[in-house]
């Protein structure tokens, strides 16, 4: 019954074995289907690993000034070679100004494959959009999870 319903569940397997008569519970019937591992997915390394030609990081970091304002500096960072690719210096930034400063990083047909950012609210509707339009996938960074985009942090601990 399993295999020829393989999206039915121990629920509705018993309630099936119950109709025909057979007297067996739901725990048992569950212990006897069988396990459909899925393949486990690449981990982060192995997708760093195997991309690192079309990788390239962003990231925002901030400076103060000795008048004490904070600028906010973008830093465009690709993966092999290890460089920066663009950086712009705004006091205020907008999702049209980070839109704008990946059109100037990457004119023409220059854009890479993947792009790794955080889930900063800077990266708008418009960047998203913007990133589909040129052929990006954008790989987000789990919550709190710098390490995930190390490249770029470290380059910010850097300087």
């Amino acid at each position: 019954m399993a295999t020829a319903s393989p999206y039915w569940g121990a629920p509705r397997i018993h309630g099936e074995l119950l109709k025909l008569g057979m007297e067996i519970s739901e725990r048992t019937v569950s212990r006897l289907l069988f396990k459909h591992r899925k393949p486990p997915s690449q981990t982060w390394k192995a997708f760093l690993n195997n991309h690192v030609q079309g990788l390239v990081s962003v990231d925002f970091f901030t400076v103060p000034t000795v008048s004490f304002r904070v600028l906010f500096v973008f830093v465009v960072l690709a993966h092999q070679p290890r460089r920066i690719v663009h950086f712009n210096v705004t006091e205020h930034p907008t999702a049209a100004w980070t839109t704008q400063r990946i059109r100037e990083a990457f004119p023409d047909d220059t854009a890479p494959r993947y792009l790794i950012r955080d889930r900063d609210q800077i990266y708008g509707e418009c960047f998203r959009c913007r990133l589909r339009d040129m052929g990006i996938t954008g790989v987000l960074t789990a919550p709190q999870s710098p390490w995930q985009n190390l490249f770029a942090e470290r380059l910010m601990g850097s300087i």
